[in-house]
């Protein structure tokens, strides 16, 4: 794979500037994260996917055409590649805490999610594009001769901060989380706990982008284990979302919102119901197990679930995970890649724990 690489960045006088690894959303699929190799060069971005994509979601495989894509390359176990050159890049969407970045091209086909799941990732990888880019920095558009008001209040200056946005100096815009936007995520928290009044009081500790363990036994071949999830702990409860990673903010070319809602409550407990927390390599390598004891009338999904005096079968994915455990307990599988959000996690929630509690939150290793 370098090899070949290595031929063409010496034909086209290309370096490569950086590499890693990440788990990417393409706008085209939404629903279809897959692995990827990043490389970032002098002149483009390269996402090369691996051959399981090619499968993944087939209703939607004319989106890789040979105008988006080098697919099928027989001596590579290689599927597609995807390029976007520097040149179209017109913005960089910078997710909350870190855990992710959005790069938008020129049209839908070049708006690509990378889920690093780690801020020290993420910050690497901004790093690294805000140096190639200087390198592109296009030369300012002239200044009309005859200014007048409206051009001298509506102009702005490359290379400055403005409201959380940066115009760098190649004219690519870095977007970052406002505070209008923490606050809105705040609110949706109050309003799933059913406490709006204490909104004012209320404290997002960590927001982590993690993966909710299923069980294996029984699902579908084609069914991950691993289930996208954003975590969220505040200074009383923990929840689980499903978040749109790729849709939102809406790109200026979009005609009508979204199908889904950014943030999907999938379950919520709270701290003072957790038991106990396993730590160990059962069942996926590093997760960490929360055990809840279920509360009659504590549920926090009550609010949401609208069928929720229907058949269990309609409660949402995250309600009931009971199977072989306690009578009476629910059970959180989590793996969050990032080792350090992993441990702050774990730090977090035994202060709070212990503040709601009184006591230190028992953890256990298992085998």
């Amino acid at each position: 794979m370098f090899e070949i690489f290595e031929t063409v960045f010496l034909v086209e006088n290309e370096e490569l500037r950086h590499l890693m690894w990440s788990s990417v959303l393409f706008y085209k699929t939404p629903s279809v994260e897959v692995m990827a190799c990043v490389l970032l060069s002098t002149k483009a971005i390269y996402f090369l996917l691996d051959d399981t994509f090619n499968h993944a979601d087939e209703h939607q495989s004319d989106f890789w055409n040979q105008e988006n894509s080098d697919c099928e390359n027989n001596s590579f176990h290689l599927s597609c590649c995807l390029v976007l050159k520097l040149n179209d890049l017109q913005s960089v969407n910078v997710g909350l805490f870190d855990q992710y970045f959005r790069i938008t091209g020129q049209s839908a086909d070049h708006i690509v999610t990378c889920l690093t799941r780690d801020s020290y990732n993420t910050h690497a990888f901004m790093q690294q594009l805000m140096a190639v880019l200087s390198l592109l920095a296009r030369t300012p558009s002239p200044e009309p001769i005859d200014k007048d008001f409206y051009s001298e209040f509506g102009s702005k200056n490359t290379g400055k901060m403005e409201n959380y946005e940066l115009i760098h100096s190649s004219r690519v815009k870095f977007i970052y989380p406002n505070e209008e936007e923490i606050g809105d995520l705040a609110f949706l928290v109050a309003e799933k706990m059913d406490d709006l009044t204490h909104l004012q009081s209320l404290h997002i500790l960590l927001y982590v982008l993690a993966f909710q363990v299923n069980p294996v036994e029984g699902s579908a071949q084609n069914t991950s284990p691993l289930q996208p999830k954003t975590l969220i702990l505040t200074s009383s409860d923990l929840f689980l979302f499903d978040e749109d990673y790729i849709c939102y903010p809406l790109p200026e070319f979009a005609k009508e919102p979204p199908q889904r809602d950014k943030y999907r409550l999938a379950d919520g407990r709270r701290i003072r119901d957790l038991d106990r927390v396993l730590m160990g390599y059962q069942t996926y390598p590093q997760a960490l197990t929360f055990v809840f004891d279920d509360v009659q009338n504590q549920n926090l999904m009550q609010n949401l679930a609208l069928n929720h005096f229907g058949d269990a079968d309609s409660a949402p994915k995250g309600n009931a995970k009971q199977e072989g455990n306690r009578s009476g307990e629910i059970q959180w599988c989590i793996f969050i890649p990032s080792a350090e959000s992993r441990e702050r996690l774990i730090s977090l929630l035994a202060r709070q724990w212990e503040i709601l509690c009184g006591r230190e939150l028992p953890l256990e290793l298992t085998g």
